[in-house]
């Protein structure tokens, strides 16, 4: 059993793209797919399906929700093809 700190290999991934996307004062990516374990039945909360991202910029004070959501989910479309089936994203400006 992964001991609940360890990072996969999605989150990584998920973390690089977002320090490079963005100019980030916070990021924290979490795996929440224990949480959702018989959601589905592929969905047994050992893997990396349903994941949370906190994070705060100043460069989100002049961009909408919305936009920042569609960027985000851009950026993860190819974890989406490969397995991701929820993100949640809870964002915060910086003054």
């Amino acid at each position: 059993m992964k001991h609940p700190h360890v990072k996969g290999p999605i989150v990584i991934k998920i973390e690089k793209k977002l320090t490079s996307a963005f100019s980030l004062d916070s990021l924290e990516v979490i795996n929440e797919s224990s949480l959702h374990s018989g959601h589905k039945p592929e969905f047994n909360g050992k893997g990396e399906s349903h994941i949370r991202i906190r994070m705060a910029s100043k460069e989100f004070n002049n961009m909408s929700l919305i936009s920042i959501h569609c960027i985000v989910n851009e950026l993860m479309a190819e974890e989406f093809s490969s397995g991701l089936h929820a993100l949640r994203i809870d964002l915060k400006t910086k003054t």
